[in-house]
């Protein structure tokens, strides 16, 4: 599998996105590395990303 984005260009609003989540959990990411994250803590912002995901989509819908 690679690491390759699919559209580089959105690289930078992925990053803000994974800030804002990261906020919203109550987690403070950094810029760079964030090996010192617990797993619980790194999948509170990825379970949150795609919650705002799917809900971004169920809205696209109506």
């Amino acid at each position: 599998m690679s690491k390759k984005p699919v559209i580089p260009e959105a690289k930078d609003s992925m990053s803000k996105f994974k800030m804002e989540c990261a906020n919203e959990v109550g987690v403070n990411l950094k810029e760079g590395y964030n090996g010192d994250l617990t797993s619980r803590q790194a999948g509170s912002i990825g379970g949150q990303m795609v919650k705002k995901m799917i809900e971004s989509y169920e809205n696209s819908m109506k």
